[in-house]
């Protein structure tokens, strides 16, 4: 009968190895733990890998001062993206075909009015206005967007704006209400598809200048990081008021970059967290829209929205809020209901457009623009207005709020808003009893649910 013969095995023969592996049993579960209990997640969701620093901010400047808080979650992201080289590679070829059919563009196309006007978009009547939302005329209307005033720009600067064939990021500091802040998670091949451009007025430029930031007053090619920065003369902008100014590389960035297939629109008090060619792809491309925007984090109606703006402040002049408000109304403006799907809401966040430039998209940035020259550049206010009226429609993909709080982090202004209008106790909620007589009196009915309509 033979016998059996039991043997220590291997891992525990030798001492270092058997101590190695009970260090690392102890202390995974330890790493673990902490990477959890900083993070709130164990694995977060892919992105390009992150380029080096763009740019060292002074102390003083203080780019990344009052951000304000959010609930988003770091471990997953509320879109899918998808792997940075295949997005690459499909933007790239995208805007090749894009160039390619530029110059001989299909049937119907957008042809701007021209000339000269005392205004910088021709501040046309409302009744004038609507004949140009219906375009099924193609290429025989001239329609009025913007330009018929110079906008001031060096002639350095607009050559660059025009070779600009590809993806542009735009956004726009006036008056010195915000910092300058670069990008994050940018692909390793992303500013060699990307341009990004800063329109800065004066006072922004005296404010980097006063950090010592931009001090080279003769360059003719300013750089702060990732972006170009366009500088714009106060004294010849076409309009007196900064935020109005603010609206024409907002909502005009198509004239602005004739060449481009795609555009970013920021608002300076955001700073993108996610590569824009991951944000084109997943918002625009893969859902094959015009564009992409934020949906309101509260409002739905343009009403809400109109009586917030006027609660809060945001516009001084109530009164031609509500002017434009029963303009709109005239105009046969309704509250939303499902059957303005797949339109989701009335009221958007306008912080950041995706867009993908062509007549739907380009048509509906002149109309805004013109309904933001003839009362207020509460871009929120026209958006639904426009939206319904228009022919063609737009396809817009109205994406939830979570997915803005994910791909940029907001800051507060640099500035105070100054108090304007009534003071916050003397403003009261609305009811149906006060609007007898509106021209909005059966759209508040609606919204408030009391019409048997």
């Amino acid at each position: 009968m033979g016998r059996v013969y039991l043997t220590t095995p291997l891992l525990f023969q030798s001492k270092i190895l058997c101590l190695s592996v009970l260090y690392l049993l102890t202390t995974l579960p330890l790493a673990l733990y902490v990477a959890f209990s900083q993070t709130g997640c164990l694995f977060r969701t892919p992105l390009p890998l992150p380029m080096p620093r763009l740019f060292a901010y002074p102390p003083s400047y203080g780019e990344h001062k009052y951000a304000l808080p959010t609930t988003r979650s770091a471990c997953s992201s509320p879109v899918p993206f998808s792997e940075y080289g295949a997005v690459l590679q499909e933007i790239r070829d995208l805007c090749r075909n894009s160039s390619a059919t530029a110059a001989s563009p299909p049937s119907p196309v957008l042809r701007y009015l021209q000339g000269k006007a005392d205004s910088f978009a021709g501040n046309f009547s409302a009744k004038k206005r609507m004949p140009f939302f219906n375009h099924t005329d193609g290429d025989r209307v001239e329609v009025p967007c913007g330009f018929l005033k110079e906008f001031p720009i060096r002639e350095s600067d607009r050559s660059a704006m025009e070779k600009c064939d590809g993806v542009v990021v735009a956004s726009a500091i006036f008056g010195d209400h915000d910092k300058i802040r670069q990008p994050k998670g940018l692909g390793a091949q992303t500013l060699e598809t990307v341009c990004f451009f800063m329109f800065v007025d004066d006072a922004t430029l005296r404010g980097l200048a006063a950090h010592n930031i931009l001090t080279n007053i003769n360059g003719e090619v300013d750089m702060i990081g990732a972006w170009r920065i366009v500088r714009v003369s106060s004294s010849e902008l076409p309009y007196d008021n900064p935020a109005m100014n603010g609206v024409i590389p907002k909502h005009l960035v198509h004239r602005l970059f004739p060449n481009s297939t795609f555009s970013v629109w920021l608002d300076a008090k955001l700073q993108l967290t996610v590569d824009p060619l991951l944000l084109i792809h997943s918002l625009v491309v893969s859902k094959g829209a015009d564009m992409a925007i934020s949906k309101h984090p509260s409002n739905v109606h343009t009403m809400e929205e109109a009586m917030a703006t006027a609660r809060w402040k945001k516009w001084a002049d109530v009164r031609s809020l509500r002017v434009q408000m029963e303009t709109y109304c005239d105009m046969g403006l309704q509250p939303w209901s499902p059957s303005k799907h797949p339109y989701t809401t009335d009221v958007p966040d306008t912080a950041l457009i995706i867009r993908r430039h062509g007549l739907k998209n380009n048509l509906f940035s002149c109309l805004l623009f013109n309904e933001l020259e003839a009362f207020n550049p509460r871009d929120q206010l026209a958006f639904a207005y426009v939206r319904d009226f228009m022919i063609p429609k737009i396809d817009i993909n109205m994406f939830e709020s979570e997915v803005f709080e994910h791909v940029a982090v907001e800051y507060r202004h640099n500035l105070k808003r100054q108090d304007a209008g009534a003071p916050a106790s003397t403003i009261k909620k609305a009811s149906s009893r006060d609007i007898k007589g509106s021209s909005c009196e059966a759209y508040l009915s609606k919204m408030w649910g009391e019409s048997n309509d």
